[in-house]
């Protein structure tokens, strides 16, 4: 009798539950589905969730003591919802799992023939005879004509230039020594400065009347002997200047060198 009494009371509280969640249901879904839809959702709704709250809850009796089996579960939802084919989950046999597809069976690999290995040199290749023709193209001969000699060759020697500087017009008489043993001032011609004096000096030219006579050919000689300072003769007029001063006269540009302005 106290076992009876522990399951009624058991299952009361289970569908009290399961109503009340029913009733929030019908509440939350009246206005979305309609009135209709919604009782048939919260009967549904209630009805498996007592049945499931029975189930878990109320263990330890028969189910004789339950009065209720999991048929009669599936027989409700089915009569509340109206979806036949219907199965519990709990009905599921877990140990019951499809048997896995059989993996289809690979042909049989065919065997490849191993390809002959060339052995066979390659011979080599003859190179094509160069062919010449004996006709000339139009215009080739004028080409031929207008080519020049030149070839490649060893680079002249340094002396090479000095002997053709030292070709070019004749060599002015020089001295060993200035004469008296006193050298005229030769910065005082315009274009010659300290450096280029003690060129002329090692080339042998100490005095104004040296340069006041230098012909036409020995002016040519000296501008290309004066190591850099090449032409200077000719373009600043040494020998004019050379006469002035040999004559005892002065240039504007002496009288500034004797005033000390330029050295």
């Amino acid at each position: 009798m106290s076992d009876t009494s522990k399951l009624s009371t058991c299952q009361i509280v289970c569908w009290g539950l399961a109503a009340l969640a029913g009733l929030a249901v019908l509440i939350f879904a009246t206005g979305a589905v309609g009135l209709v839809a919604a009782l048939l959702l919260a009967a549904a709704f209630t009805a498996f969730l007592g049945l499931v709250f029975g189930r878990l809850i109320c263990i330890g009796y028969s189910a004789e003591d339950r009065g209720i089996e999991a048929k009669d579960v599936e027989a409700t939802l089915r009569h509340a919802t109206g979806i036949t084919g219907y199965k519990a989950p709990f009905d599921e046999d877990e140990n019951e799992m499809p048997a896995p597809a059989p993996a289809p069976r690979a042909a049989p690999a065919q065997p490849v023939a191993a390809e002959p290995t060339a052995s066979v040199a390659a011979a080599p290749v003859p190179a094509a005879a160069a062919v010449k023709s004996g006709t000339l193209l139009a215009g080739e001969e004028e080409v031929a004509g207008r080519k020049g000699e030149w070839r490649y060759g060893a680079e002249p020697e340094p002396g090479a230039d000095a002997e053709t500087e030292a070709d070019i017009g004749t060599r002015p008489a020089a001295l060993e020594a200035p004469r008296g043993g006193k050298a005229d001032d030769l910065k005082r011609i315009k274009g010659v400065g300290p450096k280029l004096e003690k060129l002329c000096h090692e080339l042998g030219f100490y005095h104004f009347d040296q340069i006041a006579r230098w012909t036409a050919r020995e002016v040519a000689w000296v501008d290309a002997n004066l190591k850099g300072f090449k032409g200077r003769v000719s373009r600043d007029g040494w020998v004019e200047q050379a006469k002035t001063l040999a004559a005892g006269g002065e240039t504007e540009f002496s009288a500034r060198v004797d005033e000390g302005q330029v050295y």
